[in-house]
């Protein structure tokens, strides 16, 4: 698995970490039952704390998108198992809300800001 990780960025490295998984989900570049890299090889390959890793990991397993098996490692959820309960629903809108709110104030229209999810969900749904 590669990731792009960005230290010099606003994001948390953790957070990097847990989108970039997730999109890889989305894309199809990480399949269900496929395995992730350990905490401490993924620490040592990006030359980050394993503490940060495992920040990361565990926000996916609380989320669904993965399994920590002892004796199997990580390993990437079926998509059944990475159902949106009400508690991630009103999370994920208050994450898009700040996103939503500064595409207004630059004067995107509700037709633009809805063509930019739609591209996405787009490129998502046809893999």
């Amino acid at each position: 698995m590669i990731l792009k990780i960005i230290l010099e960025s606003d994001i948390p490295i953790y957070r990097q970490i847990r989108n970039a998984v997730i999109e890889g989900i989305a894309l199809g570049q990480l399949n269900a039952g496929e395995g992730l890299p350990s905490v401490r090889q993924l620490s040592s390959e990006l030359g980050i704390n394993m503490h940060t890793v495992n920040k990361a990991y565990t926000l996916l397993k609380q989320d669904g998108f993965i399994t920590i098996h002892r004796q199997k490692g990580v390993v990437v959820n079926q998509r059944s198992e990475m159902k949106l309960m009400q508690s991630q629903y009103d999370q994920l809108s208050q994450e898009m809300k700040p996103l939503i709110a500064e595409a207004f104030c630059r004067g995107l229209t509700l037709e633009e800001i809805n063509g930019i999810c739609k591209k996405f969900y787009t490129q998502f749904k046809e893999l």
